[in-house]
This record gives structure tokens, sequence and C-alpha cells, in this order.
């Protein structure tokens, strides 16, 4: 298995919460939903998001897939990107260190 980036960022339009409604937030819920499916299924690695609100900000999703085609394939069904609201771009990658002290069990 080889591991794969990929990194999303808001549409522009989004990064002002005053533009939020309830179709995005369904939406986020559906992604984060589907990032959840994928801890189980052993392909996430990580996910996670920066802190800020502004043009700077992106979150990151770490895979690992058979193939690039297979993590492109991930990456696009994500439903924040087949939404719309979110872009992404994929980055080969690889793990060099890992603290598992660090983790963070989700739970739903």
């Amino acid at each position: 298995m080889k591991q794969f980036l990929y990194k999303l960022s808001l549409i522009p339009a989004l990064l002002e919460e005053s533009n939020w409604t309830e179709k995005e937030n369904s939406i986020v819920a559906e992604h984060f939903h589907s990032l959840q499916q994928l801890l189980k299924n052993n392909t996430l690695i990580m996910a996670g998001r920066t802190t800020n609100n502004d043009p700077s900000s992106f979150g990151i999703v770490v895979i690992q897939a058979s193939s690039e085609d297979e993590a492109e394939k991930l990456m696009r069904n994500d439903p924040a990107v087949r939404n719309g609201i979110m872009t992404a771009e994929l980055f080969p990658y690889q793990v060099a260190l890992y603290n598992e002290e660090f983790t963070v069990k989700q739970t739903s």
C-alpha cells in the first residue's frame, strides 16, 4: 500500500461564517462520517484541519491506497469535494515518524 495526502480548502465564499446554510453543515457532517468510515476500513491514517478561518486555512487527509488512481478516486468521492464546498489537491506522501501518544480517538 502507498500513502497519499490530500489537502482540502474551503471555497472562498464559505470563509465567511454568515454564508453557511444547513446544506453546507450537512455536507460537512457527511464528510466527517465518510472519514470515519475510511478510518474503520483502515484506509485513513489521519485527518485534521488548521483552526484559523482565513484564506490560508486548510485541512489534510492522509490515506493509504494501492495506487494513485485509487487515492484520486477516494479524494474525489469525499462528500465535501464531490459537493463543491471544498477543493482538493492530491500528493504522494510517506509518514516518517508517528507519535501514538497524540492520537485522538473519535467515537460515534
